[in-house]
């Protein structure tokens, strides 16, 4: 599979895309003003402990309380009680804890926190609070995962390491020398958090993840890439620094971006990013996808569109659904969109095409990083998917709900507007109630013209009910919404 990774690196933002096979399937944003803290562990402070939501607010420094749960707390250290693991025999306001956020803040919610802390490497997970070791699922030859394996547990015997670790796909091929110096790497983070963790503070960063360019690169610089393209000097220096000292073997493959084109307009990045943003997306047989976000979910509508097919009804609807349920894997992990995903396929007679578009589905979101479960397609044609969410959406990361609409989606049309108009021209002219009694009216041009055309006679009428004379300015700053109604 071919995978190249893009990096524009400017003033206070970083973003980088993976394209697999020339389509654009990932982007990440990084804003110096608004960094994720997923990763990071901080020496908390424990705010409050809630026994009948046996969790805890726990303050680590930003704007609003993290959230821990007891099911996020590792079991119970030496000395403590196993058979009560319940927070309030664990923790009491004023504590420090280790944590790491899982989750970021996201609308009202703070973050989400965990005291099971993994450090990450190029190679290996160190989790020094669980003492396991396990090996990526996508490391497929089961020769490969048995090595692995044993070369991870004898050498954490010969250091003689707590807790345990994960060996990432990245490892695959990967020599016990490699490994071994990730895990002494490793043991001096862990060593050196602890060491902190002792004399900081409490609401203090004490381990901090990479800058996202050199994320990239530990997470993804795998042989399948064929190239990581960077548009800025700095930043492609401090990319081989990196790579020359954990993955040498691919230095060659880190590539300066200096043409007059900027990088991401050259691959159509910026253009994918600005379709990404909008509800409606196409389907290459002349079908379409609308793709809406709430507060509680995300729901996905299937539609054959202009797409009339060449056989009959039943094959043109699961050609349909096939194409959307391999788009809607890859729309999923551009946008980000996490928590409760319903899918509204279209209807399907046949068992053996129902089955098919969920064998789709389930191969299409096989290659996703977040982790994903699919619900059986209902009497409905609806399937219900759940996606690990960490970070917001790209939509909430790039937009802001609109002035205009208050985040519905929609405004009110001039003609309701005028209505509304006529009502609190009433009430305002009923609170003054005297024969001399002027109004003026600001509002939006496109409102001015519904009073003095389509709805002048109502206009008129309404006046001369109240009794008072009405004045009319538009406001071209104005929102489609607004208006004010003035006692001169």
């Amino acid at each position: 599979m071919r995978v190249e990774i893009l990096v524009n690196a400017g003033p206070g933002e970083t973003r980088a895309a993976q394209i697999e096979r020339g389509v654009l399937q990932d982007i990440h944003i990084q804003r110096d003003a608004t960094a994720s803290a997923v990763s990071n562990i901080y020496l908390g402070v424990v705010q409050r402990v809630l026994a009948g939501m046996q969790a805890a607010f726990v303050d680590i420094g930003l704007e609003r309380a993290a959230f821990l749960q007891v099911s996020d707390m590792v079991r119970a250290e030496a000395g403590d009680d196993r058979d009560t693991p319940r927070i309030e025999k664990r923790l009491r306001a004023g504590d420090r804890i280790l944590v790491q956020v899982t989750r970021d803040a996201m609308g009202t919610k703070g973050a989400r926190l965990t005291t099971d802390l993994a450090i990450p490497s190029r190679f290996l997970v160190y989790m020094p609070h669980t003492p396991r070791i396990g090996v990526s699922a996508r490391i497929e030859s089961e020769e490969e995962r048995s090595r692995l394996f044993d070369a991870v547990t004898d050498l954490k015997r010969a250091l003689d390491l707590p807790g345990g670790f994960i060996v990432r796909t990245v490892a695959d091929g990967a020599p016990a020398a490699a490994l071994a110096a990730d895990m002494r790497f490793l043991a001096t983070v862990w060593a050196d958090i602890q060491e902190q963790a002792q004399h900081v503070p409490g609401e203090t960063l004490v381990y901090g993840d990479l800058p996202l360019a050199i994320r990239m690169l530990r997470d993804l610089l795998t042989p399948d890439v064929s190239a990581v393209i960077i548009d800025d000097a700095r930043a492609w220096q401090e990319m081989i620094g990196f790579t020359r000292r954990f993955a040498p073997e691919f230095t060659d493959r880190l590539l300066l971006h200096d043409e007059a084109t900027p990088l991401f307009a050259q691959y159509g990045i910026e253009d994918a990013i600005q379709r990404a943003l909008q509800p409606k997306v196409p389907l290459k047989s002349g079908g379409f996808l609308i793709i809406e976000q709430t507060e509680a979910m995300v729901t996905v509508d299937v539609n054959t569109g202009g797409f009339v097919g060449t056989r009959s009804l039943e094959q043109t609807v699961l050609r349909t659904n096939l194409e959307a349920a391999q788009t809607v894997a890859r729309q999923l992990r551009l946008r980000n969109l996490g928590g409760i995903i319903v899918i509204d396929f279209i209807d399907m007679v046949d068992a053996d095409h129902k089955q098919q578009v969920l064998a789709q589905l389930a191969a299409a979101l096989a290659a996703d990083p977040a982790k994903t479960s699919i619900g059986q397609l209902s009497n409905l044609g609806l399937v219900e998917i759940t996606r690990k969410r960490t970070r917001e959406s790209l939509e909430h990361l790039l937009c802001a709900p609109c002035e205009a609409c208050g985040g519905r989606g929609y405004v009110k049309t001039p003609e309701t507007i005028t209505f509304e108009l006529f009502r609190e021209i009433t009430r305002r002219a009923r609170l003054r109630p005297h024969d001399d009694a002027e109004l003026l009216v600001l509002a939006p041009p496109d409102t001015i013209d519904q009073l003095l055309d389509s709805q002048a006679d109502a206009f008129r009428q309404v006046c001369a009910d109240a009794g008072v004379t009405v004045r009319l300015q538009a406001e071209a700053l104005y929102g489609p919404e607004q208006f004010d109604v003035v006692v001169m």
